[in-house]
């Protein structure tokens, strides 16, 4: 059998997607995704550049730690596409590059532990992928007051508690407010 590379932390991709913040490392089943080359990854992501470049043949964890970042390989990922984790990539990398990976998981960690509690406090079956979004694009400041100001509204309104659909819709609504401030578009681009 082949030697499979191995990454310390699969929730954060190796080209700087937040995998840990994906709709499909959320998946149940067999479209889960194991992040970057997490477990299985490979029989679901055979071939993959930036694992080949980065993990396989330099042996880092990321991209940002290669002294060649960043190299040619993103050139089609400056503006982004409609692959929303694209939109940070090199946001991400340049964020582990100056301040370190150690601290970036921190936050990427912070992040994952907030859109936990989206999804299990808030999800009416129709917003894994809104919460995933917002917890990779808006800053962990508004995902923490989002969360707050949504315990007071379902409190005031006296919301039942297996009542899913509203409290999405109240949480949806302020992680969209604090979007449009912070002039964050949280909806896919079609180009």
């Amino acid at each position: 059998m082949k030697e499979r590379p191995e990454k310390r932390f699969p929730t954060i991709g190796c080209c700087g997607i937040d995998c840990g913040l994906c709709p499909r490392y959320y998946t149940a089943g067999s479209s889960r995704c194991p992040g970057c080359a997490g477990p299985d990854f490979f029989e679901k992501h055979p071939s993959c550049g930036f694992i080949t470049c980065c993990v396989k043949q330099r042996k880092l964890e990321v991209c940002a730690e290669c002294d060649e970042f960043p190299c040619s390989r993103f050139d089609s990922w400056v503006g982004g596409d409609s692959f929303v984790t694209h939109r940070m990539a090199l946001v991400n990398l340049s964020s582990m590059r100056e301040t370190g990976l150690e601290r970036f998981r921190e936050q990427q960690e912070k992040r994952m532990a907030l859109l936990q509690t989206m999804l299990e406090k808030f999800d009416d079956g129709r917003s894994k992928s809104f919460y995933c979004t917002a917890a990779a694009l808006l800053p962990v400041a508004a995902l923490e007051e989002s969360l707050r100001q949504v315990q007071g509204q379902i409190g005031q309104a006296k919301v039942r508690t297996m009542d899913a659909k509203t409290r999405a819709g109240i949480l949806r609504g302020l992680l969209n407010g604090c979007a449009a401030s912070a002039r964050v578009e949280l909806k896919l681009r079609h180009k």
